[in-house]
């Protein structure tokens, strides 16, 4: 018996931890093959099914290896339960004194130069942000990590966090007076000097890119690389393979310099003028697009006069800050460093003004107060590649969503990574006997007006019957927020509408609200972990496919034909099957939870395509019966509740 087999024996290490642990054979599986990856230094691409202990099945091999492991998650919430609960676990029961390092965006940490900046600016904020920053004030004296998510009491989404971190545009390195206590360097140093490292995907794209312009790391190497969610990778990578220009960029620049000008430049008028003028140029830009947050096709954007001459006045605005900022040179490192972030910004404009290049696409996205223009390589195959095959190293990509219809190909083929062993381990959940599908019939299609009112008729009866225990995951805002006006005049359940609150406080409102519906889009389809007779209803409105006019999409399709390929088929449906098998996976967490699925597209029986889906779903038993999966929900709430 190999030690890893040891490991996960009736008398091993996690028979020493987990009350009523019994060994799993799709566990044991995943663990050998993760060990010779190690051992060969390998990739190893593994889709385990929820609840087969993924987790544990990489974490035992790479800290049985004694090797510097790095392991990327696809969001915070696995992070910290990695970080503070699953390590810890494990170092205990092995008795091992391996050192451990959590590691996140900078964003994560507070910084403690611009907190004393912003002391002199209180009079500027609103009330709610004057009451955030008091309490980030009185937790800075007592904190030791500096990391933000222990502020539980001050929203995620709080305005006063821009205020009190940096970005890489802002920070002042080695020339901060405060280098000595920054949070992020010292998170940083233990990074280097720890044997395990949990990190998430974005630092880790962000450090390989940092890498490939030749500049340090924040990532020290590792002999072992874990990518947790690792169906996010693809477009993650291409994210920080390209480019990036937005309006945020130049309004938190605008604001440093006003910041200078209103302290020590008061001698400098021209500054604050500078920075007014294109903070104001900058909002007018934004105020071109559309209210709501949208994604669209930069090249034929920027080819309308109205958008052309406002990017141009842009640049003309950004000109003129840069001319001031150059008089002020060396008088202090933070006009300095303004300065700086006025060059990049400049080459960066240059960048998305220049539409002709070729292997990229150019699109764009707005927030509620922002634009940002993306440069996206359509292809990170090749430098990915290349990383892997340099690194002398083991890569393990793992998820409970990579495969499409059984195979990975579509998934290897993107990271340029063919070459990788691959593992399929089913869930060991009985979806038969703890879950239905449910497929109405006579819906009205997408475009058609009575959609929503239709949705909502649908969904009265589930929710009564669940009562409240019901997810409503949409693949739009449009429909989202049609549905959420339509509930609310019809039911009495509190309805808690993504985008009227946190992420996190809406998860915790619909745990502790009995009878609490949560309606939500793309983030709410995965990474959301609620157990028990608290979910037992979940309705998706279609197919997750993404819209047509999505630029990436597009230019990724128009890619693949001149490749002789079919977009359809390698693109679109293996992204919707990957999304909708996520959505799926809300619903069944446990060994004891029951629940009904409802997938509101007619497409999955009545098109060719539809058969992949059904394939890369969970074994659930099926019905068009709407009245049966009420009766179901009913009989299974009142089970509950005796």
């Amino acid at each position: 018996m190999t030690p890893v087999e040891q490991a996960f024996s009736t008398s091993g290490v996690l028979a020493k931890v987990l009350n009523g642990y019994s060994p799993r054979q799709a566990q044991i599986d995943m663990a050998i093959e993760v060990e010779l990856a190690i051992e060969n230094q390998s990739s190893l691409v593994a889709e385990a099914g929820t609840g087969t202990g993924k987790t544990f099945a990489y974490l035992l091999p790479a800290l049985l290896s004694e090797k510097k492991v790095i392991v990327s998650t696809g969001t915070k919430n696995l992070q910290e339960q990695l970080f503070h609960k699953d390590i810890p676990l494990l170092r205990k029961a092995m008795a091992t004194n391996a050192q451990m390092a959590l590691l996140k965006g900078r964003a994560n940490y507070l910084c403690l130069y611009r907190l004393a900046l912003y002391q002199q600016e209180r009079g500027q904020l609103d009330a709610q942000s004057l009451a955030d920053f008091v309490k980030v004030q009185s937790w800075s004296t007592a904190t030791h990590t500096g990391d933000i998510g222990e502020l539980v009491d001050v929203a995620e989404d709080s305005h006063i966090f821009p205020f009190v971190t940096s970005t890489v545009d802002n920070c002042l390195a080695k020339d901060c007076p405060n280098i000595d206590d920054c949070y992020l360097v010292k998170a940083r140093k233990k990074a280097i000097d720890a044997d395990v490292v949990v990190v998430n995907h974005h630092l880790f794209f962000a450090d390989m890119a940092l890498k490939d312009t030749g500049f340090g790391e924040l990532i020290p190497k590792a002999d072992v690389v874990v990518f947790d969610e690792a169906h996010q990778i693809p477009d993650i990578a291409s994210e920080y393979f390209g480019d990036a220009f937005s309006t945020r960029q130049i309004l938190e620049l605008c604001s440093d310099v006003l910041q200078l000008y209103r302290t020590e430049f008061t001698d400098v008028k021209q500054l604050g003028k500078a920075a007014e003028k294109l903070q104001k140029t900058a909002m007018e830009f934004r105020l071109l697009f559309p209210h709501d947050p949208a994604r669209g096709n930069w090249r034929e954007k920027i080819q309308l006069p109205r958008i052309q001459r406002s990017f141009e006045n842009i640049k003309t605005d950004l000109d003129f800050l840069y001319q001031v900022l150059k008089l002020c040179i060396s008088r202090s490192e933070a006009i300095d460093n303004c300065f700086e972030r006025a060059v990049a910004t400049l080459a960066k404009y240059d960048i998305m003004a220049n539409v002709e290049q070729f292997g990229m696409s150019f699109w764009y996205e707005t927030t509620r107060r922002h634009v940002v223009l993306h440069l996206t390589p359509l292809s990170v195959a090749d430098k990915f590649s290349d990383y892997i095959n340099q690194s002398d190293a083991g890569w393990i990509f793992t998820s409970a969503t990579i495969a499409v219809n059984g195979g990975f190909e579509h998934f290897t083929e993107q990271l340029g990574i063919s070459s990788a062993n691959t593992l399929l381990v089913d869930s060991p959940f009985d979806y038969l006997h703890q879950s239905q599908l449910i497929v109405p019939r006579y819906l009205p299609d997408a475009q058609n007006p009575a959609r929503a009112n239709a949705l909502a008729e649908l969904a009265i009866p589930l929710i009564e019957a669940s009562k409240g225990a019901c997810f409503m995951l949409f693949t739009s805002y449009r429909m989202l927020n049609l549905v959420a006006d339509i509930l609310a005049e019809r039911i009495d359940n509190s309805l808690l509408v993504q985008g009227q609150m946190s992420k996190r406080k809406m998860l915790d409102e619909f745990i502790e609200n009995e009878s609490a519906v949560l309606l939500a889009t793309a983030s709410f389809w995965e990474g959301v972990d609620v157990r028990g007779d608290k979910l037992t209803c979940v309705i998706i409105d279609k197919l997750p496919f993404a819209s047509p006019d999505d630029p990436m999409l597009q230019a990724r399709s128009e890619d693949a034909r001149r490749q002789g390929g079919d977009p359809f088929q390698d693109i679109q449906l293996p992204q919707a099957v990957i999304a909708l098998k996520q959505g799926v996976g809300r619903l069944i967490r446990d060994v004891s939870d029951q629940g009904i699925m409802v997938i509101c597209d007619d497409r999955l029986v009545n098109r060719p395509y539809g058969q992949v889906f059904l394939s890369s779903l969970p074994d659930m038993k099926r019905s068009r019966d709407t009245y049966a999966a009420e009766q179901f929900l009913a009989n299974l709430h009142q089970i509950n509740d005796q």
